[in-house]
């Protein structure tokens, strides 16, 4: 009975299947190997048609993600440069203005390096492009660490930040291409989990190290990943789209194990892509491509104007009213994001990608509103306060009112958890996925370009916003492009969960065929077709 059970569990047969001779159930018993490693892990509803190794998907990505862990080092590092550069007495001190400029660059970098790395892996594909974004990666980070001037930092910053565009663009592409359909949700999220990891270490050695050294230490993952790249198979999509069929079956057999018939994945792609015709700019006049790159091009818009560069503005200060000490709390706030990106690492193959988008963006419309009211009522506190001390008559123990500031902690907690878990790293995996391979370079690139021009625009702008609309204003703002965001994600974004590239692609050609298994949830499909 036993053994009838392990027969039925590994290859979801019917009680049918159950008369099948004991010897062929016990030579299936016997093997200690035939389910090690295999699928499925943590993603999935559908059972497994066939049986498929996991671990050469999960090293490609960890090693393609080392990209990421440097993207975020980069991003974390003016936060604990930027003190030390102002102390500076020679050629490099930094005063304000300069400051501003010396943490903006890098998106000014990445806005290019958004479209070199879609120019790049349609030419020289995703893993030498992967590699090539090390070289400028590895340059800046020299320039600034034997920096002697002004100019040397900025170059630097603007050498890191096109190596970052670059990787924004190359390891989601890369990582949707190698995983399969299963499990393309929980290593295409690893992509922002590792830049949150990347924050949060440089944030730890910024206090232990200097800027200089602080940058050789960013230089690492650069030298792990262009080594370890080197072992790592090119994707069986591009190497299929060359006509270099032997290589893309090499490939396949690498990622899914020898116990599967790659021929039928590789038969899938090859159809897909016999049904394409060459990129040009006309196809952004057909619905099979601006449908998708409309909804990327939003993802990027509310996840760059939804505040999120606002909310880490503050946190050092937010942290220090609760009475926490300010490098201390950075790295609180950093390992908050790590742990809630991890948790939707796990999540995204569960519940999808549109629940996730959902329930993250409702919360941080909340948080956002919350925030806004804390700085509303920190102002009228302040007023009053301000206009009893006119008065000693009338007031003359005034009190200076409630300790607001756990309302404060409170909703950044719950705005970076929101974000962590949908906005964050969904945006960039459906990058990944929606576009179809004929435009995933040329579309992506302008997606990378638009999102790094974004977090120009916030970055360089929050200040005269703030002036403009006040601190409770410009959250309030914020609030209202979540729910908006909210609510393009109800109407017009399809859900990608357990599908394969080829039938998301199908989906948006108008030939999607019925699945033996479809999602059943309420928020499984827009109710409506943009």
């Amino acid at each position: 009975r036993s053994a009838v059970k392990v027969f039925l569990s590994g290859t979801c047969c019917s009680r049918a299947c159950a008369c099948v001779h004991t010897d062929n159930m016990a030579s299936i018993q016997s093997d200690p190997d035939r389910d090690r490693d295999t699928a499925p892990i943590l993603g999935g509803e559908g059972p497994p048609l066939r049986r498929e190794q996991v671990r050469n998907q999960f090293l490609a990505t960890f090693v393609s993600t080392m990209g990421p862990l440097a993207f975020g080092m980069m991003l974390g590092y003016s936060s604990p440069a930027l003190p030390d550069l102002k102390k500076e007495t020679g050629a490099v001190r930094l005063d304000a203005y300069h400051g501003s400029w010396f943490g903006s660059l890098s998106a000014i970098g990445a806005m290019f390096g958004g479209p070199v790395g879609g120019w790049a892996i349609e030419v020289l594909g995703r893993k030498t492009s992967l590699m090539m974004a090390i070289v400028p990666f590895t340059a800046g980070w020299l320039v600034l660490c034997y920096a002697q001037n002004i100019a040397m930092l900025y170059v630097g910053r603007l050498l890191t930040g096109v190596a970052a565009g670059m990787i924004s663009l190359i390891v989601p592409v890369y990582v949707a291409e190698i995983a399969s359909a299963r499990l393309r949700g929980l290593l295409g999220s690893s992509f922002q989990l590792m830049v949150t990891v990347g924050i949060v270490l440089v944030y730890i050695f910024g206090n232990y190290l200097g800027w200089r050294w602080l940058a050789i230490v960013c230089v690492i993952p650069a030298v792990i990943l262009i080594i370890s790249m080197a072992f790592m198979p090119e994707t069986p999509r591009w190497l299929l789209a060359k006509n270099r069929r032997p290589d893309a079956v090499t490939s396949l057999l690498w990622l899914r194990g020898p116990d599967v018939d790659v021929e039928d994945e590789c038969a899938d792609i090859e159809t897909n892509l016999q049904q394409q015709e060459s990129m040009s700019w006309r196809e952004f006049s057909q619905p099979s491509l601006y449908k998708p790159f409309i909804i990327g091009m939003m993802l990027m818009f509310f996840q760059q104007f939804s505040g999120i560069n606002s909310v880490i503005f503050y946190s050092v200060s937010i942290m220090e009213d609760a009475g926490v000490n300010g490098n201390l709390g950075a790295i609180i706030v950093g390992l908050v994001q790590v742990v809630a990106t991890f948790v939707a690492c796990l999540l995204m193959d569960r519940m999808g990608r549109r629940v996730l988008l959902i329930v993250a963006g409702t919360g941080m419309a909340v948080s956002s509103v919350t925030f806004g009211l804390y700085f509303q009522l920190e102002q009228n506190k302040h007023n009053s306060t301000h206009n009893a001390t006119l008065d000693v008559l009338t007031a003359p123990t005034a009190s200076p009112g409630p300790d607001l500031s756990w309302l404060s902690l409170l909703s950044m907690i719950v705005y970076i958890i929101g974000f962590s878990l949908g906005w964050g790293p969904i945006p960039w995996l459906m990058m990944s996925e929606i576009f179809p391979s004929r435009a995933r370079g040329t579309a992506s690139g302008i997606a990378t370009l638009f999102n790094w021009f974004g977090a120009f625009i916030i970055t360089k702008e929050f200040d005269d916003m703030v002036k403009g609309l006040t601190e409770q204003g410009a959250f309030w703002f914020f609030a209202g492009i979540c729910i908006l965001g909210v609510l393009f994600v109800f109407f017009f974004v399809p859900e990608t969960k357990n599908r394969t590239l080829e039938e998301i692609e199908a989906h948006f050609e108008g030939r999607s065929k019925p699945r033996a298994q479809m999602p059943t949830s309420a928020f499984s499909d827009p109710p409506v077709n943009m």
